[in-house]
């Protein structure tokens, strides 16, 4: 007997400081599997999961309400672009012309921001999309006036969701432009397969299906050099399963990983990483069209942020697997996969999230 697809259902999340009204949709699917997102910054809000026992737990760190989630400043389960990650010294060269954006990223503390991170001061994170229900999908749109945050061109762009009965959260992207400009999306959801409000993910185990990373520089950590390095016998050799919680401090100054991880080639559907949690048993499996994955463990930028639930944040209490081009593709054009996306050409990526159970 065939199952009913999970349908999306739409209601009122709140309204915005300036009085718009944020819709949300929630799915369940036949697997007790439930979705809830919203349509400002296209955020995640609520992943439901069952585990190995049938305890159904929230997984994705979030906010409870609206008034949170407008600031989002650690960028919690949502969208993010134009461009995701750092764009270096906030400057870019497209077609011979150079590009300014605003500065608002520093790899060390108490510096004046030096770098462009996440679309610029209001990234696609923190954009009301127009949204609506598209069969089992929700598709949310947003058009980015040329020049916005310092980017060229007109950008149209349109998220899906959909859950599916085979328990994957499918992400689509799509974007068309009026102008040679620069494209990266990716989903900033954080996860803690134990439970949201877990205090770590010690008991975690990562795989990421990567010959290679691109290297950070040493004196600017958070930003790529440019190379690409074998992970074979370095800390980021996730080839096999690793216990997060025996390599995080191996990280660089032993902040964890904020890294990029080499998938390969941009287009076909490839597994990402298979994240693990032995405890409950519980699996989450990342595929991607997407060159890249960058993994992000929380380091030291979330001090004690309170999150719903009357959960309270910490460092390491969560993990990132964010699908998308390499980070400050535009200073390595020549090195990385470009980001280029020209009038008359269609962007088109998919990123799905799997859950399940670990095999017995």
């Amino acid at each position: 007997m065939t199952q009913s697809p999970a349908l999306p259902v739409q209601d009122s999340y709140g309204r915005l400081s300036d009085g718009r009204e944020v819709y949300r949709y929630s799915f369940t699917n036949s697997r007790n599997v439930t979705v809830r997102v919203i349509n400002y910054g296209c955020v995640i809000t609520d992943i439901l999961v069952p585990d190995k026992d049938g305890n159904i737990d929230d997984i994705s760190i979030g906010y409870d309400k609206i008034e949170d989630y407008e600031p989002n400043p650690r960028c919690f389960g949502s969208i993010c672009g134009r461009v995701v990650n750092v764009i270096s010294n906030g400057k870019f060269v497209l077609d011979g012309k150079e590009y300014s954006l605003p500065l608002t990223f520093s790899s060390l503390e108490n510096e004046a921001p030096k770098h462009a991170i996440h679309g610029g001061v209001k990234g696609f994170h923190l954009k009301l999309f127009e949204s609506w229900i598209d069969g089992d999908k929700v598709k949310m749109k947003y058009v980015s006036p040329d020049g916005e945050e310092g980017f060229p061109g007109e950008l149209t762009t349109i998220v899906s969701y959909q859950l599916t009965n085979q328990n994957e959260l499918v992400t689509e992207y799509s974007a068309t432009t009026t102008k040679t400009t620069i494209v990266n999306f990716t989903n900033h959801a954080y996860f803690n397969l134990q439970k949201h409000d877990y205090p770590n993910i010690d008991d975690h185990v990562l795989q990421i299906s990567a010959d290679k990373y691109t290297v950070n520089k040493d004196d600017d950590i958070f930003i790529p050099s440019g190379e690409l390095r074998a992970v074979a016998d370095t800390p980021f050799d996730f080839r096999k399963p690793v216990r997060l919680g025996d390599r995080l401090k191996e990280g660089p100054h032993g902040r964890g990983f904020f890294h990029n991880f080499c998938l390969g080639e941009s287009g076909p559907l490839k597994q990402a990483a298979v994240l693990d949690h032995p405890p409950t048993g519980r699996r989450l499996e990342v595929l991607t069209t997407e060159p890249g994955m960058h993994l992000y463990t929380g380091c030291n930028t979330i001090p004690h942020t309170k999150g719903k639930d009357g959960a309270v944040y910490e460092p390491f209490c969560s993990v990132c697997l964010e699908t998308q081009h390499y980070p400050d593709t535009p200073t390595h054009q020549d090195k990385f996969p470009s980001i280029v996306l020209r009038p008359g050409e269609n962007f088109y990526s998919k990123t799905i999230f799997k859950f399940g159970l670990i095999p017995q």
